[in-house]
C-alpha cells in the first residue's frame, strides 16, 4: 500500500478527482509519505517530532527517498517542519515519476503541455478501491486538499500519530491557504494604488 501514491492517482482521476494545485497536493504527500513509513515501523512519532527507526528497505523509490531525508539527530524534526521541506516540489516529482511508470499521461496539446491524467492500470484501480471502500486516511487526505474542508471520515480508529499527522496536514493546507488569501489581498491593494482607487 502506497497512499501518497493512491492520493495522486485519486487526486488526478477524472472520475474521482480532487481538485488540488501543487503546493496543497505536495503537503498532503508528505503526510502520506510520513504515515505509510510509520506504518513499517521506518520512524515513530515521539510527541510532534520524527524519530526515524529501523528504516526497512522499501520497495518504491520515492519511499526510500523520504527514508533518506528524515532528520537522524535530535532533538529531530517536527512534523510540520518535515510537510514544508520534504513537500516542497514533492507532487511533480510524483507526476514525474508516475508518468515513467506509465500510470499517468498527457494528452498532446499545441500550445501547451496538458495536466496529466490517470492510464488505467492495476495501481489505478487499488487506489478507486480504497476511495471506494472509505478507507479513512486516504479521505483525511483528499478532505484537507479541500484547503481544509472538515473531513467527513471517522478516524476514532486510527492510531494517535496518525491522527496527529492527519491534523498537521490539514493546518499546514490551512496556513497555506491563509498566505495565498493574504497575497491576494496585497496584490489587490498594490494594483487600486497604481490605478489611483
Amino acid at each position: 500500500m502506497n497512499t501518497a501514491r493512491d492520493l495522486l492517482l485519486i487526486s488526478l482521476d477524472r472520475e474521482h478527482g480532487v481538485p488540488a494545485d501543487q503546493g496543497a497536493l505536495s503537503l498532503a504527500l508528505a503526510g502520506a509519505e510520513l504515515i505509510d513509513l510509520m506504518s513499517v515501523e521506518a520512524l515513530t512519532l515521539t510527541g510532534e517530532r520524527i524519530v526515524p527507526g529501523l528504516a526497512p528497505a522499501q520497495g518504491d523509490d520515492m519511499l526510500r527517498k523520504a527514508v533518506s531525508s528524515l532528520v537522524r539527530e535530535a532533538p529531530y524534526e517536527l512534523v510540520d517542519d518535515w510537510l514544508w521541506r520534504r513537500g516542497s516540489g514533492l507532487a511533480a516529482e510524483y507526476v514525474t515519476v508516475l508518468q515513467g511508470e506509465g500510470l499517468l499521461a498527457r494528452k498532446p496539446h499545441r500550445l501547451m503541455p496538458s495536466p496529466p491524467e490517470t492510464v488505467d492500470s492495476a495501481a489505478r484501480q487499488v487506489a478507486a478501491a480504497r476511495w471506494a471502500d472509505g478507507e479513512p486516511v486516504l479521505l483525511a487526505l483528499a478532505a484537507a486538499l479541500r484547503r481544509g474542508e472538515e473531513p467527513t471520515v471517522d478516524a476514532s480508529g486510527l492510531p494517535d500519530p496518525v491522527v496527529a499527522v492527519l491534523a498537521a496536514v490539514g493546518g499546514a493546507e490551512l496556513e497555506l491557504e491563509a498566505e495565498r488569501q493574504r497575497r491576494s489581498i496585497e496584490d489587490a491593494a498594490f494594483d487600486n494604488i497604481w490605478r489611483g482607487a
